[in-house]
């Protein structure tokens, strides 16, 4: 993901949080710009507190459909941030591209975690996945995991 796919990146963010902030009974375009500073609050978080953080645009069958931030540590790949669009979640992309990461990060023998809120129904894809819980954080968020597998022992 390029500077220039940062307006697609704020639709995917705002595609996350608009039933929530519609519930306030604002006006579309004050919803609409209320998004667009939560994005760009977030985007600029994130550049700030992970150093060389990796972005992706996510596609398929060549429509943009998502996006995907990821921070490689010396022991950790964080998954900083990944969201679908509504119509691409519940059909396997999700499952596909963590699938991925896992196993870039299973190659490299670092764990691979994630920030979820407590509610987010992905949590139970995550689950799926091999994540375990490893905390709390500011009662919003649970710490998941998914720790390498064991190298295999030669025989």
């Amino acid at each position: 993901m390029t500077d220039a796919d940062l307006a697609f990146a704020a639709r995917v963010y705002a595609s996350t949080r608009f039933e929530e902030v519609a519930q306030t009974g604002w006006p579309q375009p004050m919803i609409h710009a209320f998004l667009t500073q939560q994005h760009d609050a977030q985007h600029a978080h994130y550049t700030a507190h992970y150093p060389g953080i990796i972005r992706y645009a996510i596609q398929h069958a060549g429509a943009d459909v998502g996006r995907l931030y990821l921070y490689e540590g010396a022991s950790d790949l964080r998954i900083v941030d990944i969201a679908l669009l509504p119509d691409a979640r519940g059909s396997g992309i999700g499952a596909a591209l963590l699938s991925d990461v896992i196993a870039y990060a299973q190659a490299r023998g670092l764990t691979a975690s994630i920030h979820v809120e407590q509610q987010n129904p992905a949590r139970r894809l995550y689950l799926r996945l091999g994540f375990v819980f490893e905390k709390t954080a500011n009662d919003i968020y649970d710490l998941l995991i998914r720790h390498p597998a064991p190298a295999p022992v030669d025989q």
